[in-house]
């Protein structure tokens, strides 16, 4: 394979990864208590998931 016979700048490399960014989590309604919640995770508000009670939340 090919190798650089130069090294590249930093500035090279960062153009090249501006477009990485991080996307934000897609969220969804809890159909128990309609919160906002991670998707395929137990709701933190009211700890139900696929209309079981899985988890006791904690009171603040």
């Amino acid at each position: 394979m090919p190798n650089p016979k130069r090294r590249h700048s930093k500035a090279r490399g960062r153009k090249r990864r501006t477009h990485y960014k991080a996307s934000a989590p897609s969220t969804a309604e809890c159909p128990n208590c309609h919160e906002q919640k991670l998707q395929h995770r137990a709701c933190p508000n009211c700890g139900y998931y696929d209309g079981r009670s899985i988890i006791i939340p904690k009171e603040s």
